[in-house]
């Protein structure tokens, strides 16, 4: 039996009638019960329309969201159980530029907080202008309609403007952020040979500024396809004169008198290439479209996040995350987005929480590992300010565990919403996440998202409720890639999800849906442990064990013994922690209660340090691959690379 599904998840947050009524979430009920003569009374309702209605629903979202386009659609879904390659929207042409730059007034579009005190704001109306002069630009120079155009450039507002420039006009913009390695970088850019890079002459992190210039120019070595390279000046240190082709930012976007044109697209028409994690790999460059980029985000920001015109966003993100778009597509509800480059713990525990507090941030996004280090730290939000504008907190990029929920209600904010969210590079957007109408739970991820057919799969292949499983996409979506780069076959892109279920989706998560919606996700299911034939998800394992005293970190992998597999568990230590056998028996005592006898570790074992990817993911299978004696090529892809050395001399 398993703990999490036997016993109640205590509730910790529970909307307001007032709240629930004024959400979008429920006016857009109203709208659709209003379009089509039904009578929907809650979100339970509204998902299964959603889902048995799914066309009707992606054009209520259109229409709802007052999406601009030049010419209308003929036709919603030629098949939507064709997976891959069903078309949407056909026939309608739109520009994702130009739907991110309707409003052109004097609010506030982007608010930027550099780690070195740099405070930069861009009104919506200034915005326009600067993407007016670097999309002329580009275009003078012969960029045009699906070149690449690739962003290599800290978190900043010159990132957004060359992206809004780029897909003005048709072109495709690939970003990575400046801290990734040289081969990192080559193993993404290369497979797309990109015409332009974007690229800052350097970035701060923890007070210190570090030059990008000598590994901007390794990068360009060997990346013939670049004609030209703009540069924002950042750190204000050296000189571009040693890079080829090379123009300060500056330089290259001037004043213009050509006006701001939006080349009108399919809905299809490539925006962003993205890249998988590249962890056990070379990355996978993964295209998605400007109309499903859109429509989905558009469906996420104002309905499962409730954003508003006056709202402040905020997400700690690079740009080489996927949460860099999405949060990006804030600004076509209006809202300011807001923008933090550097260190989140620099120059104190608090900083990105005194920021949420200066900024009026209504929506405050950010890593679970980031509230998990603030909780370590020994910070108390609510001992800096009652936040009085702060509605929703975000979390993703790993599962959040029970003891970060209870955190931020006890030492954060009780009348907040706390939203786990779940989805992934690979669908630029969202499987489950939150919902302004919906209470929180500990330990869940408030729903599914509208119009997103997941279930969990069983050993056998059948959806099973309240049982875990695969997260399984059953129905197409909008923003599904539109195919993968180098695939003209399709070969990679159907491997990577379709090779497990026919015709379904097979996203990699091990997850459960509860009977009232709910879901919980209990790690990547390549890397659950499955010690006498019985699939446990690491997530649960890991909420038991670091919160032990003494424990800083874990990582828990499967070892193949023949014709079965130890479960071997990895502790980080705090420096006056010893792993005696006090330590060992507590260990493995509170892992048999609070998961399961099949869950204790035959092995425990002392590690520097935890690798993690530089979005903050444990990386679990390379950890496997390196103590079963496989190597791990592309390291460049971790937060902390140098973690692996340690398991790539371990032998069991």
């Amino acid at each position: 039996m398993n703990w999490k599904k036997d016993m109640p998840n205590p509730l910790l947050w529970q909307p307001s009638h007032e709240q629930i009524g004024n959400s979008k979430m429920s006016i857009f009920r109203e709208f659709v019960n209003k379009e089509f003569q039904l009578y929907l009374n809650d979100y339970s309702e509204l998902y299964d329309w959603s889902i048995s209605h799914a066309e009707n629903f992606w054009e209520s979202i259109w229409k709802f969201s007052n999406v601009i386009t030049s010419s209308p659609y003929t036709q919603i879904c030629d098949d939507i159980t064709k997976m891959p390659g069903a078309t949407w929207f056909s026939g309608a042409k739109l520009n994702f530029a130009e739907n991110l730059l309707k409003y052109r007034d004097d609010s506030i579009a982007i608010k930027f907080y550099g780690e070195n005190q740099v405070y930069r704001e861009l009104t919506y109306s200034q915005l326009y202008i600067e993407v007016e002069k670097f999309a002329t630009a580009l275009k003078n120079m012969g960029v045009k309609k699906g070149d690449r155009v690739a962003g290599f450039i800290p978190n900043m507002p010159e990132a957004i403007i060359a992206m809004l420039a780029t897909s003005s006009f048709g072109g495709i913009w690939s970003s990575s952020s400046p801290d990734f390695g040289i081969k990192g970088v080559l193993d993404r850019f290369s497979q797309i040979e990109p015409k332009v890079v974007i690229a800052a002459d350097g970035y701060y992190f923890k007070g210190k500024s570090f030059d990008s210039l000598d590994k901007l120019n390794g990068i360009l070595s060997d990346l013939p396809s670049v004609e030209k390279v703009v540069v924002v000046k950042y750190i204000n240190e050296g000189e571009i004169g040693h890079i080829p082709n090379a123009i300060w930012w500056n330089d290259f976007s001037v004043p213009t008198q050509t006006l701001l044109e939006f080349e009108q697209l399919p809905f299809d028409h490539p925006l962003y290439i993205m890249y998988s994690s590249g962890t056990t790999g070379k990355p996978k460059s993964i295209v998605h479209s400007a109309g499903g980029t859109l429509i989905q985000h558009l469906k996420e920001l104002i309905l499962h996040t409730d954003l508003r015109r006056d709202d402040s966003i905020f997400y700690f993100t690079t740009c080489g995350w996927m949460m860099w778009n999405w949060l990006v597509s804030s600004l076509a509800v209006g809202a300011t987005v807001v923008l933090y480059e550097g260190n989140p713990f620099f120059p104190s525990p608090d900083a990105l929480l005194k920021i949420a507090n200066d900024a009026k941030i209504n929506v405050f996004g950010t890593s679970a590992k980031f509230i998990a280090s603030l909780e370590a730290e020994g910070i108390k939000p609510s001992q800096i300010s009652d936040f009085p504008h702060l509605r929703a907190i975000l979390s993703t990029g790993s599962p959040l565990s029970d003891e970060s929920f209870e955190y931020v209600y006890r030492e954060w904010k009780q009348d907040v919403q706390l939203s786990s969210i779940s989805g992934g590079t690979d669908i630029v957007s969202c499987f489950a996440l939150g919902n302004p109408t919906l209470p929180v739970n500990r330990g869940e991820l408030q729903c599914r998202g509208l119009g997103m057919k997941v279930e969990s799969y069983d050993t056998n292949g059948n959806p099973k409720m309240g049982k875990e499983g695969e997260l399984v996409c059953t129905q197409a979506f909008p923003s599904m890639p539109v195919y993968f780069w180098n695939d003209s076959k399709g070969e990679k892109y159907h491997n990577a999800y379709f090779d497990v279920y026919k015709n379904r989706w097979c996203h990699g998560d091990y997850i459960l849906i509860n009977s009232h919606g709910g879901v919980q996700i209990f790690g990547r299911s390549d890397a659950t442990l499955n010690p006498g034939g019985v699939r446990i998800g690491t997530a649960e394992i890991y909420q038991v064990v670091e919160a032990i005293n003494g424990i800083l970190d874990s990582v828990i992998v499967g070892y193949s013994t023949g014709d079965d597999e130890e479960v071997v568990l990895f502790v980080k230590l705090e420096n006056n922690t010893q792993l005696d056998d006090t330590l060992t028996t507590e260990i493995k005592s509170k892992v048999r209660v609070g998961c399961s006898p099949r869950h204790v570790p035959s092995k425990i074992i002392i590690a520097p340090d935890i690798p993690y990817t530089i979005n903050g993911k444990k990386v679990e299978v390379a950890v496997k691959k390196l103590i079963h004696g496989k190597d791990v090529g592309n390291r460049d892809a971790l937060a902390n690379p140098e973690s692996l050395d340690y398991f790539s001399n371990l032998r069991f």
